[in-house]
């Protein structure tokens, strides 16, 4: 089966427009009014805890699910006209690979569906860091190896959207670093990529633009500074053996605690207060004070009382 060519992407058309978009489950509203344009070249991380709304958005983005209002378009088109013209490719975190065939054949099948030549598939060996173990069976492969091929798999089409679920997982620190390496550098030819991770230093470190989504709305949009500092206060570090949650929450100023072993973690606007504290009313010693990272802001921004959905 060969797919129709994707004619020149205009610039100024959007990779992703999401207007006023809404998806219900019966009485549940997973997506509830998301508006989102994002850029061409850009690499958006989609962050959110379980139930957000996360997956129902990328599924109508990939065309698997339609919204119940809104409109939602990829380069212009449909999600379905343009996942079927090969503009917008998915690294899942699970499912897609046949055990029994090699890395290569795995591809190779892959290049076959796309009408792409034999030397596409070198290429995206190449790129997913595959070559070495082309040969090795699927079901011999590692979790992160498996998600290298996925990787491999997308690359075929040469899409230009790029939308990757946990793409990192089960790899080691090296390949996550390579795999990102070679995000960016597609980035920097043009490609759209979005990605939902649970390791928000990635988000930190690799993308453009942060996006927090919470119980179907976006509650912050921006770069990782920008969102970071949309959770205000700083975070005191010291080390206070035998400190307990409670009696550290209970110190004037102090919002979050955290205890890890010796080492406790008090969040909070006034950590000129809390420093005070600790140096006069606690044993604490080796104190540092720094700003808030994306994990707080991620903690501030997304959280609800009530149960997700």
């Amino acid at each position: 089966m060969t797919l129709t060519t994707a004619p020149a992407t205009a610039a100024d058309v959007a990779a992703v427009d999401l207007d006023g978009v809404v998806r219900r489950y019966g009485p549940v509203t997973a997506v509830d009014g998301i508006t989102l344009r994002i850029r061409p070249g850009e690499v958006v991380a989609l962050l959110g805890p379980n139930g957000a709304g996360k997956t129902t958005t990328v599924d109508m983005l990939l065309g698997l699910q339609r919204p119940d209002a809104g409109r939602v378009q990829v380069y212009g088109r449909t999600p379905q006209e343009a996942v079927a013209l090969g503009l917008v490719s998915a690294v899942m975190q699970s499912g897609g690979l046949l055990k029994d065939y090699t890395v290569e054949e795995t591809v190779r099948l892959t290049a076959v569906l796309f009408g792409k030549p034999r030397s596409a598939v070198a290429q995206a060996l190449d790129r997913a860091g595959l070559t070495e173990i082309a040969g090795r069976l699927v079901g011999k492969c590692s979790g992160g190896q498996q998600q290298r091929l996925r990787f491999a798999m997308a690359l075929l089409p040469d899409p230009e959207l790029l939308i990757l679920d946990e793409p990192t997982t089960g790899m080691d620190v090296g390949g996550r670093h390579e795999f990102w390496t070679a995000i960016r550098d597609d980035a920097r030819r043009g490609r759209t990529v979005i990605f939902a991770t649970h390791y928000l230093e990635e988000a930190d470190a690799y993308a453009d633009r942060v996006v927090f989504v919470r119980r179907g709305r976006i509650v912050a949009d921006g770069t990782a500074a920008e969102v970071k500092a949309l959770a205000a206060g700083r975070t005191v570090r010291a080390t206070l053996p035998g400190a307990d949650e409670a009696s550290l929450t209970a110190i004037a100023g102090v919002e979050r605690a955290e205890v890890r072993g010796d080492t406790v973690y008090l969040h909070g606007r006034d950590t000129d207060e809390i420093a005070r504290h600790l140096l006069t009313r606690t044993g604490a010693r080796d104190l540092e004070i720094t700003s808030r990272n994306l994990e707080d802001a991620f903690l501030t921004l997304t959280a609800d009382e009530e149960t997700p959905r």
